[in-house]
């Protein structure tokens, strides 16, 4: 609990919140999110979470945050949390089901993926501002003719490959995603099927990146994107958002539930 100097006899002091009255993102009804930060609940010390509901098949996207540790809850259903550890080179999967947990260190690429319908998990951060790295934003800010010079690859097909992903994913893959709803392909819908023993840790090769920027602006939301509509919520009170006119924009900006996330 961080130190507090707020004036506890003020009639503005708040102990109680209903997350329902501030979604950060959503998909459809089936999957979103909703957020409590310092912003809804100005008696909170070094601490946030996300309440995330998914369905099937469902992925919170390879993320990072910098500023935070978070610890993954399962209340219903089954998913897997994956985590790259950037000491070791591993790839490594958990998988949890109700009362179990997987803990993500501060600044470690991660992703979770639901194995059933109506999975709900809690991500509970130890900051009241909590901030984010999307993998889509990387992939989508860093021009073609990098990713192609750095890597030795063809930058007509980088820039056909990355081409659909036109704003944050956040919760994938996009409605309207022509591959179906699973991310692996040529598994079928039986990969989501699988018990939790299908997911044991393995190793991972390559190296990952530490470098970092921010949540984005949900402007480009107003644009329907070529592979599906996304429903956000940009007018909610406590969202800051700027235009990542170039990656530099997007280093720059939190993301989040409070005045940055």
């Amino acid at each position: 609990m961080a130190t507090s100097y707020r004036d506890y006899t003020s009639p503005n002091t708040e102990f109680t919140y209903d997350l329902r009255n501030n979604t950060f993102f959503r998909k459809d009804a089936g999957n979103f999110i909703n957020a409590l930060g310092i912003q809804q609940l100005n008696t909170l010390g070094n601490t946030s979470i996300l309440d995330i509901f998914l369905t099937t098949g469902n992925v919170i996207e390879p993320h990072i945050h910098q500023n935070a540790s978070e610890l993954v809850y399962c209340v219903t259903g089954e998913a897997v949390v994956s985590i790259v550890n950037p000491f070791t080179n591993q790839l490594l999967n958990f998988p949890i089901k109700p009362r179990q947990v997987a803990n993500v260190p501060q600044g470690w690429w991660h992703y979770e993926v639901a194995l059933t319908d109506d999975t709900h998990l809690i991500a509970i951060f130890d900051a009241p501002v909590p901030e984010v790295i999307f993998g889509s934003d990387i992939l989508r800010l860093t021009p073609a003719s990098i990713w192609a010079h750095t890597y030795c690859l063809d930058e007509a097909k980088v820039k056909d490959t990355f081409a659909p992903i036109t704003r944050t994913v956040v919760i994938g893959p996009p409605l309207g995603c022509q591959q179906g709803a699973n991310p692996a392909p040529n598994q079928g819908q039986s990969q989501w099927q699988h018990t939790s023993s299908q997911y044991p840790h393995y190793s991972y090769s390559s190296q990952w990146p530490t470098s970092s920027y921010y949540y984005y602006d949900a402007a480009a939301y107003t644009q329907p994107p070529e592979y599906g509509q996304y429903i956000h919520y940009p007018e909610l009170a406590g969202y800051t958002y700027n235009p990542p006119s170039q990656l530099q924009t997007a280093c720059q900006q939190p993301y989040g539930y409070s005045a940055a996330y």
